[in-house]
Formats: structure tokens, C-alpha cells, sequence
């Protein structure tokens, strides 16, 4: 009798799964975000900062002279980058903005510019106000596109998966500058 009882409590429990499965999988929507990011290094108003200054591999360390700032290259393995930078409709500052970036890099390869990123783009105008998508990605400043995952979000896009494609529009990597970006979600 116990084995009976445990038995269809194992099959109701399969049945509330699949029909809660089945019923998300009915109401996916499909969201196409597009917005320009602007990463400034340098100015009275930096909106990305370097908080950990790894190693140079292009000079030796009895060369390198770390307290001058020009003499570092613009990107070092190890670097810790944090960034709080807005996010617009348009390419131009002065564009209207819709959210925020928000998130760290660490430069993580010996031979390139390439990071590991986290980022959390919370929107704050039109109709997905208040809710936020996250991304997570191997990014390489040589490739034209790049691509990351994303990894979720809040708000509408509760449970989102999807994809990132960023791309320089027109960016330094002394200074920084504007990344386009586009994300497509499905949540």
C-alpha cells in the first residue's frame, strides 16, 4: 500500500511539472533590445575605472614604471574594470537614455584584449522599465561582433534567456567610447 501511495505521488508530482513546463513554454515571447552603451575611461566623469592593475607582458617588470599613467598600456592581464555607464537609444551622449550598464570585466587573456564580462543592463525608460537583463561573456576586443549569453533577468524579463551582440561603434581603448549592443531575449 505505502509503495502504491508513494508511486502516485511520484506521477502527480510528473504531471505538475510537465503541465507547468508546458504552459511556460506556451507564452514565450520573443524581445529585441537595441541601445548604444558609452564607456568613458578618462574625463571629469568616468563611467568605467580600473580598480585592479595587473601585469603588463609587453615590458619587463624592471622596466615597467606603473605610477605614470601614460607609460601602462590601456589594458593589462589581470585588470579589474568596473563599469556604471549609460545606455541610449542613439549613438550621441546626448541621445536619450534608457538604462544603465552595470558590472566588471577582468582581462583574462595573456595575448589580446579579452575579458570575461558580467554585466546587468537595468532598464529605466519605456515599456520595460524596472526590469533588467544580465549577461555574461568572453569578450575580445579584436573580433568586429561579440557574443554573450545571457544569463537572466528581472522583471519582464524574468527567466529570459537569449544572447548578446555587441560591436564597437566607435571606441578607443585608452579612452573608451560608444559600444552598440543588441540583445535578443526570449522569456
Amino acid at each position: 500500500m505505502a509503495s502504491l501511495l508513494l508511486g502516485s505521488a511520484g506521477l502527480l508530482a510528473a504531471a505538475a511539472y510537465l503541465h507547468r513546463h508546458n504552459s511556460a513554454a506556451a507564452t514565450t515571447t520573443t524581445t529585441h533590445l537595441h541601445f548604444y552603451m558609452h564607456d568613458a575611461y578618462t574625463g571629469p566623469h568616468p563611467t568605467a575605472m580600473r580598480v585592479v592593475s595587473g601585469r603588463s607582458l609587453l615590458t619587463s617588470p624592471a622596466s615597467s614604471d606603473e605610477t605614470t599613467p601614460s607609460s601602462s598600456p590601456p589594458r593589462k592581464f589581470g585588470d579589474i574594470v568596473v563599469l556604471n555607464n549609460a545606455l541610449t537609444e542613439g549613438p550621441d551622449a546626448g541621445s536619450t537614455r534608457v538604462g544603465t550598464a552595470q558590472g566588471f570585466a577582468v582581462r583574462v587573456s595573456e595575448l589580446g584584449v579579452v575579458s570575461d564580462l558580467s554585466m546587468h543592463m537595468v532598464l529605466e525608460a519605456g515599456e520595460h522599465r524596472g526590469s533588467s537583463v544580465t549577461v555574461k561573456g568572453r569578450i575580445d576586443m579584436d573580433a568586429g561582433k561579440r557574443e554573450s549569453v545571457v544569463i537572466g533577468g528581472t522583471g519582464q524579463f524574468r527567466f529570459a534567456r537569449g544572447y548578446m551582440v555587441s560591436r564597437d561603434y566607435d571606441y578607443s581603448l585608452a579612452t573608451g567610447g560608444v559600444v552598440e549592443i543588441d540583445i535578443y531575449l526570449q522569456h
